[in-house]
């Protein structure tokens, strides 16, 4: 008989007798004994008189066992130092998320360029919209387009030239003047003045040229 159960020599009361025969009677609800094993040991736990006879009932049982039998504590040792060399471990803290309403921060302004948003009908030319150059830019000058089309003003020409209509378009005022006076040159030179700017546009009264 180990320490734990007391010693071989020690006497039990009706108590002990009791909370073995309650722990007996557990054991048998959970079908770990049978009718007559049952009987058998409830039996000698009426008739034991030492805790080493008690003890015997329970030896090829798991818990629960009557009290009187745990084994003792475990006095507390002081836990001994780390090795050398031993680093310890840290374990990051744990802060739970936040409840309730949260603050509302603004939203930080956009960086790097910024273009506006091109009016309807607008196709902008290249990749972005330029404010500048609404209409995109001339590839080999870099000069904004202007939002007159050479199509609207070389249509003018041959058909309203005689009046200068498609230079006024232009906004070349002392040419439209200049052929309004003479009829368009009679008819010949706001032809020719036509066609030349359906073929090779030409600028605004701001020297842009004219659109595609």
């Amino acid at each position: 008989m180990s320490e734990a159960f007391g010693p071989e020599q020690q006497r039990i009361g009706n108590q002990q007798r009791e909370e073995a025969i309650t722990a007996l009677n557990d054991h048998f609800a959970m079908a770990r004994l049978d009718i007559g094993e049952y009987q058998e040991r409830v039996n000698r736990a009426s008739g034991a008189q030492s805790y080493v006879e008690l003890a015997e009932l329970f030896r090829d049982l798991p818990q629960p066992h009557p009290p009187f039998l745990a084994p003792p504590s475990v006095p507390f040792t002081a836990v001994p130092p780390p090795p050398p060399g031993y680093a310890p471990q840290h374990t990051q803290a744990y802060y739970p998320p936040p409840t309730g309403p949260q603050p509302q921060y603004a939203v930080p302004p956009p960086t790097g360029p910024q273009y506006a948003v091109p009016p309807p009908g607008m196709v902008p030319h290249g990749v972005g919209y330029d404010p500048g150059a609404p209409w995109g830019r001339d590839p080999y000058t870099g000069v904004p387009y202007s939002e007159k089309s050479k199509i609207a003003a070389g249509l003018l020409q041959l058909f309203l030239g005689n009046f200068g209509i498609g230079r006024f378009y232009m906004g070349d005022t002392g040419i439209a003047v200049a052929q309004l006076l003479t009829c368009g040159g009679c008819g010949i030179w706001s032809l020719i003045d036509g066609v030349l700017i359906l073929i090779n546009g030409g600028t605004d009264a701001e020297g842009r040229p004219l659109k595609g």
